[in-house]
């Protein structure tokens, strides 16, 4: 008989605990309910970052020039910004391939303004800052790839190569003052 009112005695002692922790959990419930803040006709709207490249196109064919020491070659191309708020943009290169990389000047020109300059190998999506003007709403920017094979260049750099892809990044100026492309 004492084994079975200790068993009895554990089954109703265990009871109990679980319906002080429901009350509790309730009250609990209750409490956190009308402790929320609610404020009405707040509006929340995401945003869009989309860019148009030279639609996709090309702007130096393969094949299309033979460099030689001293020569320039410019190229227009545009950006067009169709997000749905202003951006900060780079533009690089990417996929660099050959031994011109570290040879041909690489220069991205808005008019007569200077907007990023290294060689091709260097002008990588890490190195290359935001340009320092926005691309507002709908804007799109005319602007011009320059490459130039320094007049001073090797022999080695005869019978040399360069291969890349000409890419572009933006963000959203909003609430990014520091032009940060995360």
């Amino acid at each position: 008989m004492g084994r079975r009112y200790e068993t009895q005695q554990r089954v109703t002692a265990g009871f109990f605990v679980i319906v002080l922790l429901s009350c509790c959990l309730c009250l609990t419930t209750y409490a956190l309910y009308h402790a929320t803040v609610r404020i009405d006709n707040n509006y929340f709207k995401t945003g869009i970052v989309n860019i148009d490249l030279n639609g996709g196109e090309p702007v130096i064919e393969e094949h299309e020039y033979l460099f030689e020491p001293g020569m320039t070659v410019e190229k227009p191309f545009y950006i067009l910004n169709k997000s749905t708020c202003a951006v900060y943009y780079k533009i690089y290169l990417s996929d660099i391939e050959g031994g011109l990389a570290d040879v041909l000047q690489v220069t991205v020109l808005d008019g007569d303004k200077e907007l990023f300059s290294a060689t091709a190998g260097e002008m990588t999506r890490t190195s290359v800052g935001a340009a320092d003007d926005l691309l507002g709403l709908g804007e799109r920017r005319d602007l011009t790839l320059r490459f130039y094979f320094p007049k001073n260049s090797t022999n080695a750099s005869q019978d040399q190569t360069l291969k890349f892809s000409l890419c572009a990044d933006a963000v959203q100026e909003k609430n990014n003052p520091n032009r940060e492309f995360d």
